[in-house]
């Protein structure tokens, strides 16, 4: 390596690092930002049917938001009762799962293993577990502390978001710019609108089958189930961990049998079979890169950077795509179908160019 390519990537690598301390700096004002964005991407295909209608562009804002408050409402209201309801009872549901922590133990004895009840509490404590499915939506609720910032963001995005692309093509000669625009917009609109249903779509069953199980604040874990829902690999395994542990303590062990299997069907189908169907070759991004985006954009942003980080990455992916020096980088992030893409697409190159 040349002396002159070391200072550049020392540069590079520098310049990066300084970003990153910035983005993590300003993540009070980036993630609402970020929210606002991602929040007007699922909203547009709604506001743009009211246009399609010939319904001029205040009143279907105003239309949109109207849904979108009620909504938000209706879901806080709920939501809210739920959780004040199930933080009053932690440290009874807590005590009775100690409880199980002790027939657990005279179980091991029955073996010869000698593990005290007091251990296995230390080891899982029931009632961080349960604080920690509350403590999560509380965080979700907390980003929209500054929630008129956020609905007035979303606002101008949508009012905006039908002269932004003209604006670029006025300025961009080459076309090249708003090629790349429309790829990051398409993919991620995409990836949220049908993201959002699925999981919609998933916490609704969970909701239902909950309530007919019987188990306590079926809401609050099908709440809970469509916001983890968006967060890859672990969210599901997540959500399911608190309203199995209550099923245990309330309804015994043929009811946690069942609500377990339901969290696993679920997870199975919605999941391996459903999601990846209706999103056609997937996210164009491999396995681990999904893990370690999730782990990076959650230390970066929070909460809310676990929640976005798959989009996140697909619009960083198409970033590095669109420039000759870091395409290296998207073929890194990319799935080994996108890999097969590119090999074909270079051979057809080279015919032609014969």
């Amino acid at each position: 390596m040349k002396e002159g390519q070391l200072g550049y990537y020392f540069i590079v690598m520098a310049s990066v690092i300084i970003v990153l301390a910035g983005v993590k700096f300003a993540s009070v004002i980036i993630v609402p930002f970020l929210l606002s964005l991602f929040i007007a991407i699922i909203l547009s295909p709604i506001y743009n049917f009211f246009r399609s209608k010939h319904i001029p562009d205040i009143l279907a804002i105003t239309i949109v938001m109207i849904l979108f408050l009620f909504f938000l409402a209706l879901i806080a209201k709920l939501i809210g009762s739920s959780v004040h309801q199930f933080s009053a009872n932690i440290d009874l549901y807590a005590d009775k799962l100690s409880l199980y922590y002790e027939d657990f133990a005279k179980f091991l004895q029955g073996f010869g293993i000698e593990i005290p009840a007091s251990e296995i509490s230390s080891l899982i404590n029931s009632k961080e577990i349960m604080r920690f499915s509350t403590a999560i939506i509380e965080g979700i609720s907390s980003i929209f502390k500054n929630g008129f910032i956020v609905i007035l963001t979303v606002v101008f995005m949508l009012l905006e978001s039908q002269h932004f692309i003209a604006k670029i093509e006025a300025t961009d000669k080459e076309k090249a710019t708003i090629k790349h625009i429309n790829q990051i917009f398409s993919q991620i609109k995409s990836y949220m609108v049908i993201k959002a249903l699925i999981s919609a779509v998933t916490g609704f069953i969970i909701y239902l089958s909950l309530s007919f199980i019987g188990t306590d604040y079926a809401f609050l874990w099908g709440m809970l189930a469509f916001l983890l829902n968006f967060i890859p690999n672990i969210g599901s395994i997540i959500a399911a961990v608190p309203a199995v542990l209550i099923t245990l303590v309330q309804l015994g062990g043929v009811s946690v049998l069942l609500v377990s299997a339901l969290y696993l069907i679920a997870n199975v189908v919605i999941g391996s079979i459903v999601e990846p169907k209706v999103m056609g070759k997937g996210l164009g991004l491999s396995t681990l890169v999904v893990f370690i985006s999730l782990i990076f954009w959650g230390w970066l942003l929070g909460l809310v950077g676990m929640l976005l980080s798959i989009p996140l990455t697909i619009m960083a992916k198409i970033v590095f795509a669109a420039n000759e020096n870091t395409k290296w980088i998207a073929i890194l992030l990319g799935s080994d179908e996108n890999l097969q893409e590119n090999k074909l697409l270079t051979k057809v190159r080279k015919i032609k160019e014969q």
